[in-house]
């Protein structure tokens, strides 16, 4: 076993994990393009610039010492879907391993209790413009962002907020800063290690510039008017953009950095000097210099893989464009991995509880219903038309690879069982049919459902178009409506929706000590129950208060969650609100295992053949640190 270099310095000991095993000839180096910025005094040496306790990453399978340079070349439709290169980069407070455990990352240390979060800075650590990253910054985010009533007019975060009450923060020295509540804030932590992050700091030196309580509110506020914006706080939001990464001028702390100014076509995102992290040789990360994002139209993703245009692509890839990917992989130096998808179900119904139809509202309200639909359903044929036989038939829910996973969640009420369906449906009352055999509803009407779906949601589409036939034998109508995604939320907000397909769950490998928010009805933006979700979003002022007995315990389990710090009882809580949302099929799946494409060049290394791809909680590909991913020789 290779021993730690007795020349290593105390102050460099100190950021090490235990086990961390050190190269042979452990030395700090920098990337040769940033060598000669050096030379020329504009760029500080190497080791002025890393904190004293940088981040030295650990050695894991899979996962080797990588070279310098080259361009990593990728596809966006938009520019503000820049915002994926923050979910890929990664960097965050605290984030997820691959084992999705949560560990330090920006900062050196954090000591808890559930109430009480002690963050400890890095010595030394510099935002991308060379500034000090301190606990100032996260004074700024705290008492002149978030607590701005012109920045800010909700006040903090829900996250943020226990009960009602923000936290209690202390800035304890220009390292330290502790967030405190009354009681547990489970929801915390996840949240700093989310896609999208809730965002507790802020580079205060740059934004001060543009703040009404540091700079002449005059001139700010005319500064705002000559970009068309209301005011300084309109222009303030603006520049403050650490998510979508709009703004070249804003400091940054992730491995690249963005130089493009807007609009463009094309985006460069450079190296960051001040990266924290560095590999277990002693190499400043990342290994690649550069990642240039053109703007596309989203159907050409494939052609322009095929052609050899990119070297990483994900996004906008579907497993029907497979065929055109393999065609260039001869001539084109690239390869198509399939990762599976962490989605509960690749198509999934929801039948909306709180619809405005009260005939549609009866009878989605009614289990048998949503029973007999489930059963309705011959998932084998969809898993061999649309996935190849390569998917698991089941329900929306978690996956064998989530620790809160048990085997009747994926198959209670998922078996294509026609009889028993058109029982439940007789049971019901629905006993009449039209001269095309057809169900009858108590007024009348055929019944018709008619699913709503996202337009460019193409594979969903096709999965609705198998289920419509496979319901025409227990005498239920479906009728397909493709919609524009902002106008299809906008009509399930108004409770104009009857029933809507899409995706699963987002995250269906969950640890019990992630929120459960996808298995209550506490939130809007879900499908089967928008209007209880924005009851409870809004503490009753909007929407209609959840009044079925599964979903006011739904509720209360949640709430239960955000109470406890004990894993147990976090473990216990998720068992039982995962067993309510099949028992009740709140939302019906069909289908899992979805694969995802991803065109990776051949000359790129530490790149998993295979791993799990999601949103939730991988961040698409960010777990598997794409600051370590390198050209070969």
């Amino acid at each position: 076993m290779i021993t730690r270099r007795a020349v290593l310095i105390a102050s460099l000991m100190a950021a090490v994990p235990a086990t961390t095993v050190f190269a042979a000839e452990f030395r700090l180096r920098e990337a040769p393009m940033l060598t000669e910025r050096v030379a020329k005094g504009t760029l500080p040496p190497l080791n002025a610039r890393l904190p004293k306790t940088m981040l030295i990453v650990d050695p894991v399978p899979g996962k080797e010492l990588g070279t310098y340079g080259g361009e990593m070349r990728t596809l966006a439709v938009r520019a503000r879907d820049l915002r994926y290169l923050s979910a890929n980069g990664y960097t965050r407070l605290v984030g997820y391993n691959e084992k999705l455990e949560l560990v330090p990352d920006l900062v050196e240390s954090l000591e808890t209790d559930g109430v009480n979060f002690t963050f400890t800075l890095r010595d030394g650590h510099r935002w991308s413009n060379g500034e000090p990253f301190t606990t100032e910054d996260f004074r700024y985010w705290w008492e002149d962002i978030a607590n701005n009533k012109e920045l800010a007019p909700a006040g903090p975060p829900d996250t943020m907020m226990v009960d009602g009450k923000p936290p209690r923060v202390t800035f304890i020295d220009d390292k330290r800063v502790r967030f405190s509540w009354e009681k547990p804030n489970p929801r915390f932590l996840p949240a700093l290690a989310a896609p999208r992050p809730l965002q507790i700091y802020a580079p205060s030196a740059y934004l001060k510039k543009f703040h009404a309580k540091y700079a002449d509110r005059k001139a700010l506020d005319a500064a705002a008017a000559k970009a068309k914006l209301k005011s300084w706080a309109t222009l303030h939001n603006r520049l403050d953009d650490p998510y979508e990464q709009g703004n070249r001028d804003m400091p940054a702390l992730g491995p690249w950095i963005n130089t493009t100014e807007q609009p463009a076509t094309r985006f460069i995102f450079e190296r960051n000097p001040y990266y924290h992290r560095v590999d277990w040789s002693g190499q400043q990360l990342p290994y690649i210099d550069k990642i240039v994002i053109d703007v596309s139209a989203a159907g050409l993703f494939a052609a322009k893989a095929n052609a050899g245009d990119v070297d990483i692509l994900a996004r906008g890839l579907s497993m029907s464009d497979v065929p055109v990917l393999k065609q260039g992989e001869k001539d084109h130096a690239y390869k198509t991995l399939l990762w599976p998808e962490a989605r509960g179900s690749a198509y999934a119904l929801y039948p909306n509880l709180t619809t405005n139809d009260p005939e549609w509202r009866t009878l989605n309200r009614d289990v048998r219903f949503r029973r007999a639909l489930s059963l309705g359903i011959d998932r084998r044929i969809v898993n061999n038309s649309l996935l190849f036989g390569l998917g698991t038939e089941s329900n929306n829910t978690v996956l064998p690879e989530s620790a809160v996973y048990q085997d009747r969640f994926r198959t209670l009420y998922a078996q294509h069982d026609v009889a028993e369906a058109n029982r439940l449906l007789d049971e019901i009352g629905l006993t009449k049919r039209d001269s095309l055999g057809y169900r009858l509803l108590p007024d009348g009407r055929t019944a018709e459902i008619i699913v709503e779906v996202d337009g460019e949601a193409a594979d969903i589409v096709d999965a609705l178009q198998l289920i419509a036939e496979f319901w025409t034998d227990i005498g239920i109508k479906l009728f397909v409506k493709p919609q524009e995604r902002t106008i299809l939320r906008q009509r399930a907000y108004a409770g104009q929706t009857v029933m809507v397909a899409a995706a699963g769950l987002d995250n269906a490998i969950p640890t019990a000590e992630m929120p459960p928010n996808e298995l209550a009805p506490i939130r809007q933006d879900h499908y089967a129950w928008p209007k209880w979700g924005q009851f409870v979003e809004t503490q009753g002022k909007n929407g209609d208060k959840p009044d079925l007995p599964e979903a006011l315990e739904l509720v209360k389990l949640y709430r239960d969650w955000t109470n406890t710090a004990d894993s147990e009882e976090q473990q216990r809580i998720w068992m039982r609100m995962l067993s309510i949302n099949v028992e009740q099929q709140f939302t019906i799946g069909t289908v899992t295992g979805q694969l995802q494409p991803i065109v990776i060049a051949r000359a790129m290394k530490n790149v998993p053949e295979k791993a799990i791809f999601s949103w939730e909680p991988t961040s698409l590909m960010g777990i598997y640190r794409l600051d370590q991913f390198y050209y070969g020789r």
